[in-house]
């Protein structure tokens, strides 16, 4: 063969070869890296952005600002444990047993978790070529078969349930915290199954959360990813790092609250130093609302009623701050949206289909946050207080079939016969009845829920078994 002639076919080798190099490296770049930095119990007040007067949170401002500030975001559940399932699945704990009316959320002796048969947005991601990190507290089972590395998560960081559970001191939990006591918590730190420190210094642990999430950006950032930072913090018992001890207006909860903020702007600088900035969208909220009991250590709803434990807005309506620079309009968002939205919503970006063998809770919001439509697919939000609903949102008006205050202040629920109704529009701290005015509204949202009931199928609780049982 001659010379040439070898020469060109090397050529037209190496331009096909750099050519589908490309194509695939568009192809991915399309595909944006998804962010979720979950907060626990923290408040719909507690932000600067969000309107707290003492509490400064100039990083998580900036994103609303360059960003979008959803003012009517809501999770699945007044509790930890449903409620992270319901993120994580895009279903209502109802639908896969993730809730209880004895056992609200799974404790170090439980011998549940979420069941291996459910679909997270990990596992979904990971169908789709996604490298997968999580970070933090976790929460749906401790037991290997239930953690982060069973459920489409490549890798681990963090404790597997609440930094206040495994209690070992009786000394009042202010006093722990204002004394920096974790010893006072056999909190185990997990690394995917292995346990790498007990009892978990927690004064240190949003830092170490924080330094994870930057690394795993850093080890991700040729492909999609994404990225689940679940921060144990600001659920009680409060702790916060050296560098912010005491430098807050607001006290302790000041201090924790941030150095959560100074965590949010270490990951957008990780992004943008990796220049995969504008093709991450980024969300920020919380679990549920504040626990209230606990006063100065447990945040605000803001001008929101009640808090963590209630299916009063303080306890489901969450601060959400997202952030995809260049893709999403900047603003204040009153349209409906939820944390069950986001499995839908990051498959459909990411290329894929959801699978049709389950139902799913969750909306598509893709068109919607790329502006293609000025409404939210979401027009409905269901209150589950464990197994029972309590209360159904459609637009602007609220109604309450049953309401029990607080974590544990109210020990039984008041059922409301007639049914209370709001409009959160005109009144989002639920203060005024309108109930004996509008029937037919009544009337129409007690349908609604009376065709959500039929849609359900009983199934077995996972949060009430005990090991050893």
């Amino acid at each position: 063969m001659p010379k040439a002639d070898v020469m060109i076919r090397i050529s037209v080798s190496a331009l096909l070869a750099v050519f589908f190099c490309h194509t695939l490296t568009a192809g991915a770049a399309e595909r944006p890296n998804f962010v979720v930095i979950f907060c626990d119990d923290l408040g719909y007040g507690d932000l600067s952005c969000f309107g707290h007067p003492s509490i400064k949170t100039p990083h998580l401002d900036a994103m609303a600002a360059e960003g979008q500030k959803w003012t009517n975001f809501y999770v699945a559940a007044c509790v930890c444990t449903p409620s992270r399932a319901g993120l994580l699945t895009g279903r209502l704990p109802i639908r896969n047993g993730m809730c209880s009316d004895t056992r609200r959320v799974l404790f170090p002796d439980s011998s549940g978790g979420l069941p291996t048969s459910e679909i997270t947005i990990a596992s979904a991601l990971k169908k789709e070529g996604y490298r997968t990190a999580a970070v933090g507290k976790w929460h749906l089972g401790h037991l290997p078969e239930f953690l982060p590395t069973s459920h489409g998560f490549e890798s681990y960081l963090g404790i597997p349930y609440s930094n206040d559970m495994d209690k070992l001191d009786k000394i009042d939990q202010f006093l722990l915290a204002e004394q920096e006591k974790f010893t006072s918590y056999n909190v185990p730190l997990l690394r995917n199954k292995e346990v790498i420190e007990r009892p978990t210094d927690q004064r240190t642990i949003t830092k170490r959360y924080t330094e994870e999430a930057v690394k795993k950006i850093g080890e991700f950032k040729e492909e999609p990813f994404f990225i689940y930072l679940a921060h144990s913090l600001p659920h009680i018992p409060l702790f916060r790092s050296a560098e912010f001890k005491d430098t807050s207006a607001n006290g302790i909860y000041g201090d924790v609250i941030e150095e959560i903020d100074w965590s949010v702007g270490q990951v957008r600088k990780a992004l943008k130093e990796t220049g995969v900035l504008e093709n991450t969208l980024v969300v920020f909220t919380s679990d549920n609302g504040p626990w209230e009991r606990f006063k100065t250590h447990g945040g605000s709803a803001g001008m929101l009623r009640d808090g963590k434990g209630s299916t009063w807005e303080g306890g489901m309506r969450e601060p959400t701050v997202v952030s995809w620079p260049g893709t999403l309009k900047p603003g204040t968002v009153t349209e409906i949206g939820a944390t069950l939205d986001l499995l839908p919503t990051f498959v459909s970006l990411a290329g894929g289909n959801l699978p049709e063998d389950r139902i799913y809770d969750g909306h598509d919001l893709s068109d919607f946050l790329k502006g293609k439509t000025d409404k939210s697919p979401r027009e409905a939000v269901f209150y589950y207080h464990g197994e029972q609903l309590f209360a159904v949102r459609k637009g602007n008006y609220k109604v309450h079939f049953k309401t029990k205050t607080s974590y544990v202040k109210q020990k039984q629920a008041e059922v409301h016969d007639p049914a209370l109704l709001y409009h959160l529009g005109h009144d989002p701290g639920e203060e005024w009845n309108i109930a004996p005015e509008n029937p037919e509204i009544i009337e129409e949202l007690t349908a609604l829920a009376d065709e959500h009931r039929k849609g359900i199928k009983p199934v077995k609780s996972h949060l009430t078994g005990r090991i050893g049982e």
